[in-house]
């Protein structure tokens, strides 16, 4: 199979589907970095993502037998919203499998992009469980199984994002960030500079709780996490697809891991500067930026903004994540006085006057004089903390400092 060729004919079967979406500039991010920054608004689809290009080139590429059958797909995100919409719009029967734990609002967003020609199927705790649910029905009843990224047909519909940058900017471009979860994206748009212009810099950007590209390239071989963080879920896969990691290894120039923590301080910064909503996975290739600075200094750069699927009843734990990653967010665990008063002096002898309690539970309660509590203390300044730490041993508070304990950070604060 040429790719290439494939993309170009996806193009084709895509033209009045979906929304050639902008490219410009932005002028914060260009300040700051001292470069053209571009971003590719694949925010800005009728689904909110890309996804929909790569299902819709696959579901309208089966013959009539194929289509009469009707699909099956497993997915908690963006792709069943994809899929979803293409069933819609070809009037193709569809049954899309997603967890149990799938947040109400996704489901909704899936059935409503889908309307009648969708059935949706809550099964397992897990997208592992949906998928083998999933594969099982398209085995049993002869269905096609609508693969989210390790399929070519999918993978030619996600490259004519590539092809839309390249017919939208006429100047040379030295770097494009792309998100990599299972990798169709980063393959396809890859493919079609490879060919249109091989020298710009393929920069994969990957969640660094869910380093499956990058491992599998280290390795030199497709290799399976045993764990990840979840996240970023949009971009947090623990096994890239077969056919996107060989094209992946070659394509691209390299792959940048962003802590999650950087991933929401970017997507709050996006919201309060930019009034952009973005999910997770789609505010990854602009917080790859900094970890790029140096390189990308009077630089052309396009970063793809992927998806803008985002949950608001995550906003908390997004904002937690950024302050934690910023250096303002503090756990301890406390041996505190237990006798009025004590509260008072924690607060004017060890705090600041800009430092704030944000958190305060008993861990555990019992009638001794001294009692663990774990506190949550939010910082103005970062380096407001060596003080802290000095004051509680100066006026003798033993303590714990959980942010450097993940094991007892989990089962403390979840």
């Amino acid at each position: 199979m040429n790719l290439f060729n494939e993309v170009l004919a996806a193009k084709k079967q895509l033209e009045n589907v979906v929304a050639a979406t902008p490219l410009t500039q932005n002028l914060n991010l260009s300040e700051e970095f001292k470069s053209t920054i571009l971003l590719k608004r694949e925010d800005l689809q009728i689904v909110r993502s890309y996804k929909i290009r790569g299902a819709y080139n696959k579901i309208s590429s089966l013959n009539d037998a194929e289509k009469a059958i009707g699909i099956v797909c497993a997915s908690a995100g963006n792709h069943a919203q994809g899929v979803a919409y293409s069933c819609h719009l070809l009037q193709i029967k569809g049954k899309i499998y997603m967890p149990k734990t799938t947040p109400k609002q996704k489901v909704k967003q899936v059935q409503l992009f889908g309307k009648s020609f969708v059935e949706i199927v809550l099964i397992g705790d897990t997208f592992d469980d949906a998928y083998a649910s999933a594969t099982a029905d398209a085995i049993e009843n002869h269905k096609i199984f609508i693969h989210p990224f390790d399929d070519e047909k999918v993978i030619a519909g996600q490259g004519t994002v590539g092809l839309e940058i390249l017919e939208n900017y006429k100047e040379p471009i030295d770097y494009v960030f792309v998100p990599i979860g299972g990798g169709g994206l980063a393959s396809g748009l890859s493919e079609v500079f490879k060919h249109l212009s091989p020298n710009t810099k393929i920069i994969g950007v990957e969640p660094k709780g869910a380093p499956s590209m990058k491992t599998s390239i280290e390795e030199n071989k497709n290799t399976a996490l045993t764990t990840i963080d979840k996240f970023v879920d949009g971009a947090a896969v623990k096994q890239v697809g077969d056919k996107t990691f060989e094209i992946c290894r070659y394509n691209l120039e390299d792959i940048v891991l962003v802590p999650e923590g950087k991933v929401c301080t970017t997507i709050l910064r996006l919201y309060n500067e930019e009034a952009m909503v973005v999910e997770p996975a789609g505010a990854l290739t602009i917080a790859a930026l900094d970890f790029y600075k140096d390189k990308i200094k009077g630089k052309t750069v396009v970063c793809v903004v992927s998806g803008s699927n985002n949950d608001i009843e995550r906003t908390a734990e997004i904002k937690e994540r950024s302050l934690l990653y910023e250096g303002l967010m503090h756990y301890f665990m406390i041996q505190f006085p237990q006798r009025p008063g004590a509260l008072k002096e924690f607060v004017n002898n060890i705090l600041g006057p800009d430092d704030d309690i944000t958190y305060f539970q008993f861990a555990k309660k019992n009638s001794r004089e001294v009692g663990s509590v774990v506190v949550g203390l939010e910082l103005k300044n970062k380096k407001d903390i060596l003080a802290i730490k000095m004051n509680m041993t100066k006026n003798g508070f033993e303590f714990q400092y959980l942010n450097d304990n993940q094991d007892l950070f989990t089962q403390l604060i979840g």
